[in-house]
C-alpha cells in the first residue's frame, strides 16, 4: 500500500474530517464522487461532494511535484472537468505530503495570459501537527508536519494510536501512519515507536506481510529457474530474465516454469513457454 492508496483510505473513509480540516467548516453531508472525469479518463485522488453547501472539494495528495504534466495545468484541468458535469464551486487543495525545492517553488495557481486558476497548497511539514494529532482520521498525517523534533512528534503519533480503542479501525489507522511516516523516517525508528501488536490489528498491514512473503517466494523460484536452465543447458539466453521478471507471472507460474525446466528438451521450447 503506497502513500497515495493510505491517503485516498484515510480521505474517503472519513470525508467529514477532511471536509472540515480544508474547509474550516464541518458539513452536514458528504457524498464521494466517483473519480475518473470523462473526456479523456484521467483520475483525482479525492473528490467529495458537500450538499449542503453545493460545492466539490477536490483533494490531490502528491509526493514528487514534477512530472510530465505540470500540476498547475493540471489541477485547472480537473477544474474545467468538474465544472463542467457539477456547475457547481469547487475548492482544490493540493497536499505536498513531502519537503523538497521543488514543492516550495510550486505556484498556487495557473496563469498564462488571460487565464488565472488558483488553487490552495497545503505543505505538510509548514503544519501545526496538534489538530491532526487530536484526531484519528488525520493523525496519519501528523508525522509530516511542522516539529523541531521530529523524533518526539513520530513518538507523539506512537502514543495517540496506542490510546485509541482495540478495533480494526485502530490497525487501518496505524498502518496509514506507518506508511506516510516512511516519507520522513527510517523504518527502525518508526518499528520502535510504533506497537506491533497495534499494527498487527490491519488488514492493510497484513496484506504488506502477505506481499512480502510472495515476493520473497516469486523471487525463490526465480533463481531455481535459473540454477535448472544453467545445470542443464550450462547458460541462460538474455531473453529469459525480462520474461520472468513480468508483473504478471505468479508464484504458480513460475513453479510451472520451474517444471518445465528441469523437463524441457530444449531451451527453445521452454522458452516458447514464457
Amino acid at each position: 500500500m503506497s502513500y497515495d492508496n493510505a491517503c485516498k483510505y484515510l480521505s474517503e473513509k472519513y470525508p467529514a474530517e477532511f471536509a472540515t480540516w480544508i474547509l474550516g467548516q464541518t458539513p452536514t453531508s458528504v457524498e464521494i464522487l466517483k473519480t475518473e472525469l470523462a473526456i479523456e479518463p484521467i483520475r483525482a485522488d479525492y473528490l467529495t461532494f458537500l450538499r449542503t453547501q453545493e460545492r466539490i472539494l477536490h483533494l490531490e495528495f502528491e509526493v514528487n511535484v514534477a512530472g510530465e504534466t505540470p500540476l498547475p495545468l493540471r489541477m485547472l484541468d480537473y477544474w474545467v472537468r468538474l465544472y463542467r458535469r457539477y456547475r457547481v464551486p469547487i475548492t482544490q487543495a493540493l497536499v505536498i505530503l513531502k519537503e523538497t525545492s521543488a514543492a516550495n517553488r510550486l505556484k498556487d495557481q495557473f496563469r498564462v495570459e488571460n487565464t488565472r486558476h488558483r488553487y490552495q497548497i497545503i505543505r505538510m511539514w509548514q503544519q501545526d501537527p496538534e489538530p491532526l494529532l487530536h484526531n484519528p482520521a488525520l493523525l496519519p498525517l501528523a508525522a509530516l508536519c511542522q516539529t523541531d523534533t521530529p523524533e518526539r512528534l513520530l513518538s507523539k503519533v506512537g502514543e495517540e494510536l496506542a490510546k485509541i480503542e482495540p478495533s480494526a479501525e485502530r490497525g487501518q489507522i496505524a498502518a496509514c501512519s506507518e506508511i506516510l511516516a516512511g516519507l520522513r523516517f527510517e523504518k527502525s525508528l518508526i518499528k520502535q515507536l510504533f506497537r506491533e501488536d497495534i499494527m498487527r490489528e490491519s488488514v492493510i498491514y497484513q496484506d504488506i506481510i502477505q506481499q512480502g512473503v510472495e515476493k520473497g517466494q516469486k523471487q525463490a523460484l526465480k533463481t531455481s529457474i535459473f540454477d535448472a536452465l544453467e545445470v542443464r543447458f550450462n547458460s541462460v539466453p538474455p531473453e529469459v530474465n525480462p520474461k520472468l521478471e513480468g508483473e504478471g507471472l505468479t508464484p504458480e507460474n513460475l513453479r510451472a516454469l520451474l517444471r518445465q525446466a528441469w523437463t524441457c528438451t530444449t531451451l527453445d521450447e521452454f522458452i516458447s513457454q514464457l
